[in-house]
């Protein structure tokens, strides 16, 4: 054939020899990245040196795991007996479960390590988080689990006392602590602050940013939808409302008594309240720290908040004196913080100057910073429980 002729004729010649001669770099090329993919694939599950498992026993598991995680739990249906989902980040293969279901030694115990989300707001919560806590010590004690972290809604007053016993430091078996709320002990050693969130137990979503919400104009200038207490600073804002008629600039939907329970139609108005507004007004109720900020956050409302400490056990350090949302505050929150309602008027007459350019800069800095702020906290958990949980390597 042409080969043969060709060989024949020039001994030295082939016209295919270059072309042979990428095909083989490429080749060896092909087969290294191969080689590399494997060697990645199998550091990678290597790398996954940890398992964790996290037990959802309070709602703000849910703001842990889909917001600041990211992940998906099945089935979607938020009112099903059992949900459940996993993800691997950092080192660690996570897995998440919650819904009624999961109770004391009726679920798998997946990994050795262990996430307990728990509620610690009051006397019946507590007597239900320590059943829980109990049932991890026994896992310990029989070695079915290695370490065990809480993270825990705690009491609004910050007296969470009866969580101490539990920890390593005083003699327990629970390594690392994650509370809401400026409370006093947080030493980012073993007890970290952790941000309320969003109302998960209201099914408030993940909010995905979009155009309209970061472009359109807002039809207020502010929103307030709470409950009045008598005699709180809640009132005295009613009242700075009322009397420059600002009410009428705002969103104001006023009720006498708390209500747990959002009705569909409530909720909705709440949201559509959120994204109307360029301000969100956050007064203190029993804390500080409050859902609203967090939700007025995911649509690109700036929170307006009042930054005064409340009375309790909170944030009574000689690292923090007596000021409130440290955590908010260390990660630079982008919010607007006022120590009296009587300076809110000034406040909005700024606002009525703006132009829609600044506002929304001002909304693109502030979804931006919410994201970042999610993404740093998942960060900050996953280091701190890869470096509690796996063995160092000394020697």
């Amino acid at each position: 054939g042409f080969l043969d002729r060709v060989a024949l004729g020039n001994e030295e010649w082939n016209p295919w020899e270059g072309d042979e001669k990428n095909e083989l770099v490429a080749s060896q090329q092909r087969y290294e990245a191969n080689l590399k993919m494997i060697k990645n694939a199998r550091a990678h599950l290597e790398e996954t040196s940890l398992r964790v498992q996290i037990w959802g026993k309070a709602a703000i598991g849910l703001y842990l795991w889909q917001h600041i995680f990211g992940g998906h739990l099945e089935p979607a249906d938020v009112t099903a007996q059992w949900r459940e989902g996993s993800q691997i980040a950092g080192k660690t293969y996570f897995s998440f479960i919650t819904g009624p279901s999961v109770v004391p030694g009726y679920f798998s115990v997946e990994a050795e390590n262990v996430v307990l989300v728990l509620n610690g707001r009051e006397k019946a919560k507590i007597t239900y988080a320590t059943q829980w806590l109990h049932y991890a010590q026994t896992l310990v004690q029989t070695h079915k689990i290695q370490h065990v972290a809480v993270v825990l809604l705690g009491n609004e007053q910050c007296n969470n006392e009866w969580i101490q016993p539990y920890l390593k430091r005083h003699g327990g078996f629970v390594n690392l602590l994650f509370v809401t709320y400026d409370y006093a002990l947080v030493n980012e050693e073993d007890i970290f602050q952790w941000p309320l969130g969003v109302a998960t137990y209201r099914n408030f979503p993940v909010v995905e940013p979009s155009w309209s919400m970061l472009h359109d104009p807002r039809s207020y200038l502010c929103n307030f939808l709470g409950t009045v207490y008598k005699n709180s600073s809640r009132e005295t804002l009613m009242e700075i409302l009322k009397q420059d008629g600002l009410d009428k600039l705002c969103w104001i939907a006023a009720r006498e008594q708390w209500q747990p329970q959002e009705t569909n139609e409530s909720f909705k108005n709440y949201q559509d309240a959120l994204l109307q507004s360029d301000l969100t007004l956050c007064p203190m109720g029993i804390n500080t720290e409050c859902y609203r900020i967090y939700e007025a956050c995911s649509y690109g409302s700036l929170p307006v908040i009042e930054d005064v400490m409340t009375s309790g056990d909170c944030g009574n350090s000689s690292m923090y004196h007596r000021a409130p949302l440290q955590l908010l505050k260390t990660m630079g929150a982008p919010f607007i913080f006022i120590k009296n309602w009587k300076e809110l008027p000034a406040v909005l007459e700024k606002e009525k100057k703006m132009s829609l350019q600044e506002k929304i800069q001002r909304r693109k800095k502030l979804i931006e910073w919410y994201q970042n702020f999610k993404a740093w906290m998942r960060q900050k958990f996953i280091n701190t429980l890869e470096k509690s949980f796996l063995p160092s390597d000394k020697g």
